[in-house]
């Protein structure tokens, strides 16, 4: 039985809308990644956005619960339910059906879908929720229904906001399976196995604590997938299920031991920990240090660390992405389009972390035979800094070992090293400032977008918000703020182009667009008295014109990448403005120049065959039939705008665009870089801004011909270079007959000098006494201009050349550091050589008295 389609397909029948899964980056900055069914539905719980036409909706959304409030992470592997990357299917009800149909619909799907034993399920309620229970009674016997408090059955999205009691149903796995101290219901055990949360969301709770009831209460339901399909297979763990016994019998396959439950923790790590990494990635996102991408880096590296434990030395994650694929690409069309790339990925990443992580577990393992209760924080931080370790892994480590961390200390060290504010992370829709938006969207609704067809039309000013987003009814000279217009010819900033700017004539200047909760808003500032009412000339700057080039050219490049470099090329990132774009692709390597110089050269050639740009509004499976490139985690809805220069691009795009190719003039890439791991950049520039590149380019150019004195340039670097060789080889001669004479002692066995080097690099005749001595301690001195040089080098001694300079180097108003047999200084005050010669030969014949 397909759970996850019977599910959709009962709701439907119930009038719901099927909704597919949104991204796992949330279009919400206050969340890392969707961690519930119900948060791509968020803005019509909390009202910000209308209610849709039927209130009835219904999905399958893909979950992760990897960091921040909702952090599944350090349970997974060591219980039978917990996962970082998992499927809620859900039913919602925005202010129409409530409890007694929400109740009824769990009820009958479980019973008589697919088909769950009554004997075997239990619910719970709020203790307050009588109305609930009585519910209830209409479908399961009084007995088999359990009261809790807030802290088991009562949801609340905020501190503030929407909130109201749950109901859970449960499934019990049998007492002859489970037996521990926590397996009763409402306990952690595993025994009684929470399959479905109905939450009833009735109250509005205000800051003060006192919740109102809703003018219309609403439904918000989630349901296991993982957990009911072992259920329906008899298994009684989620990783005994077919989502998952695939995966791990790979891993068993490739490490050649047999997975083991009882012992098997490593085993469920990697195979939960695989889905959550192949998931994001084709989505998207990648690994870095910050942000979402250092979760998704935290959770491989964890991944691979217990891989390490079974055995694997080298990488191995990247082996299982097919496997995966099998079980979920027909749901989820993109891992199979995704998973070469994302393969390479996995494998840079593995081999990475696969370098340092044998030297970090030495010095873990050191650092535990020392450690007397609480481990050190100073070695935890130095296992993330130096080894990549992150700290939820080293926690991990430790709880094997039953112990606790100094967290303190590491989140010192943390603070000191980035002194920075903690990375923020932003959605990929409309603008999320607070404002008075809401109450602008009920009045008027979104206002209507003229500018493909026109840069200047006549409009009315329907609204005006000042600085802090607030309605006001005029802004007067000087001041800035927010108009809205009854139509707009401005191009709120959206998919990587930048917002229109321009003017409303005599009234204001136009500094930015956006969108706020759909609504098209420009940024004016106010050169003569504007007010709500008044029409208004407004006027589009005619630097449109090059964003336009620079935006076709965008869809141009990308579709070369795809020819040349491959199919695995998807836009990861996109800045468009008027002098230059910005785009960022998958792909596991650097670009070849040979590569680059070919893109270049198709880009240009299709500007110079002068394609017609064709623009066609149609329904979203036509689009996708028509072969249009979609960037993934963009919003589309039921229509979309397909933007082609006949078959040479074809993409969903809501921008704006040239008439033709050739209007494009140009184009030049002016670099190629690296963003993350998997990630790399093309920075280019095309019409006017190409011709500025130019000009600056022959300014260059005329410059070095004058330097290198010779209007054949190359011709002329080459006799520089050839005249540098020369210089050279001068200099090496007279070094070679420089006779370099040193005051050199014996103490003991040990040859020691203290000398000052007038001719040569003190770092290579350090080298060079260590080639002709068994046993050394040397320390040269060399003045350039005001400064002092110092160098120190040990051999066979004891003594440390770092401790010797930290002495030494302070006499001459100056620091340094280095290793045992090698450090080096510098000093400012060359008049104090004399006494810092003397402070050197003192220490050393105390260090080998």
């Amino acid at each position: 039985m397909d759970i996850r389609e019977e599910f959709l397909k009962f709701f439907e029948s119930k009038n719901h809308n099927r909704v597919a899964s949104a991204p796992l980056v949330p279009d919400d900055a206050s969340l890392l990644f969707n961690n519930a069914g119900m948060v791509p539905f968020k803005s019509i719980f909390t009202g910000d956005i209308p209610t849709p036409q039927n209130p009835r909706a219904t999905s399958c959304q893909t979950c992760v619960r990897a960091g921040g409030k909702h952090n599944d992470l350090e349970n997974v592997g060591h219980t039978a339910r917990h996962h970082t990357f998992f499927e809620m299917l859900g039913n919602f009800s925005f202010g129409d059906y409530f409890k007694e149909d929400a109740i009824a619909y769990a009820w009958e799907f479980i019973i008589e879908v697919i088909k769950l034993p009554k004997d075997k399920l239990w619910v719970t309620v709020h203790d307050s929720d009588d109305e609930a229970e009585e519910i209830w009674k209409k479908h399961i016997s009084a007995d088999r229904i359990l009261r809790l408090g807030d802290a088991d059955n009562f949801w609340q999205m905020g501190d503030t906001g929407p909130c109201g009691p749950c109901s859970e149903i449960f499934y019990d796995q049998g007492a002859e399976n489970f037996s521990g101290e926590e397996d009763y219901l409402g306990g952690e055990g595993d025994r009684f196995l929470e399959i479905w949360n109905l939450v009833f969301m009735q109250y509005e709770k205000s800051s003060d604590g006192v919740m109102t009831p809703l003018p219309k209460p609403s439904i918000d339901t989630g349901m296991g997938l993982e957990r009911v399909v072992a259920i329906k297979e008899g298994a009684l763990s989620n990783y005994g299920s077919s989502l998952f016994i695939p995966i791990i019998n790979k891993v068993e396959e490739l490490i050649n031991k047999e997975y083991k439950y009882e012992t098997g923790d490593s085993y469920r790590v990697i195979a939960d920990h695989i889905r959550t990494s192949l998931f994001l990635l084709a989505q998207g996102t990648n690994f870095s240090n910050e942000g979402r991408g250092y979760v998704l880096r935290r959770i491989l590296r964890r991944a691979v660390r217990h891989g390490y434990l079974l055995g694997f030395r080298e990488p191995f994650m990247f082996k299982l992405v097919d496997t995966v694929v099998e079980i979920m690409g027909n749901e989820y069309e993109y891992l199979q389009t995704k998973a070469e790339i994302v393969k390479e990925q996995i494998e840079l990443e593995e081999a990475r972390f696969f370098k340092t992580i044998e030297s970090g577990i030495a010095l873990f393992e050191e650092e535990l035979k020392v450690t007397k209760g609480v481990f050190s924080g100073d070695v935890a931080f130095k296992l993330y800094d130096t080894y990549g370790f992150p700290l939820d892994l080293t926690q991990d480590m430790l709880k094997h070992h039953s112990m606790e961390l100094d967290e303190e200390r590491f989140n010192t060290l943390m603070s000191e090293q980035r002194n920075r504010a903690k990375a923020a992370w932003k959605g990929s829709g409309d603008s999320d400032t607070h404002g008075d938006f809401k109450e602008l969207l009920e009045k008027f609704g979104e206002n209507e977008f003229v500018g493909y067809e026109n840069t200047a039309t006549k409009a009315k000013v329907i609204a005006l918000l000042d600085e802090n987003y607030k309605h006001v009814d005029s802004l007067d000279i000087s001041q800035k703020g927010w108009v809205m217009l009854d139509k707009t010819p401005f191009y709120a900033q959206s998919g990587g182009q930048c917002g229109d700017v321009g003017e409303l004539t005599c009234r204001a200047k136009v500094l930015d667009t956006k969108k706020f909760f759909g609504l098209n808003l420009s940024e004016i500032e106010v050169t003569s008295s504007i007010k709500v009412g008044i029409n208004v000339d407004a006027v589009v700057d005619v630097s449109r014109n090059e964003v336009a080039k620079h935006h076709s050219a965008t869809h141009l490049l990308h579709a070369v990448l795809y020819d040349v470099l491959g199919d695995h090329i998807s836009q990861a990132g996109s800045l468009v403005e008027a002098n230059r774009l910005r785009f960022d692709f998958s792909h596991p390597k650097a670009v070849e120049h040979n590569q680059l110089a070919e893109v270049e050269q198709r880009v240009n050639e299709l500007i110079k065959r002068a394609i017609p740009q064709k623009t066609e509004v149609m329904d979203i499976d036509s689009a996708k039939k028509s072969g249009a490139k979609a960037q993934f985690g963009e919003k589309y809805g039921d229509e979309v705008r397909v933007v082609s220069f006949d078959k040479s691009s074809v993409e969903f795009c809501g921008g704006i665009h040239v008439e033709n190719t050739a209007n494009i003039g140009s184009f030049i890439i002016t670099k190629e870089s690296g963003v993350s791991a998997g990630v790399r950049r093309i920075e280019a520039v095309c019409g006017f801004s190409a011709y500025e590149y130019f000009c600056e380019q022959r300014i260059l150019l005329k410059q070095v011909e004058s330097e290198v004195k010779n209007t054949d340039v190359l011709a002329g670097i080459n006799r520089l270079k050839t005249h540098t060789e020369e210089l050279k080889t001068e200099i090496k001669e007279l070094k070679e007959n420089t006779k370099v004479e040193l005051n050199v002692e014996q103490i003991g066995d040990v040859c020691v000098v203290v000398d000052e080097l007038e001719v040569g690099d003190i770092k290579e005749k350090i080298d060079e006494l260590k080639n002709q001595n068994e046993k050394l301690c040397a320390m040269l001195f060399q003045v350039k201009g005001d400064k002092v040089l110092i160098a120190s080098g040990v051999k066979n001694a004891p003594a440390k050349a770092g401790e010797w300079i930290k002495k030494v180097a302070p006499v001459l108003g100056g620091g340094g550091g280095g290793r045992p047999d090698f450090a080096q200084a510098g000093g400012k005050d060359k008049t104090k050589l004399p006494e810092a010669k003397v402070e050197a030969k003192n220490f050393i014949v105390e260090a080998l008295a």
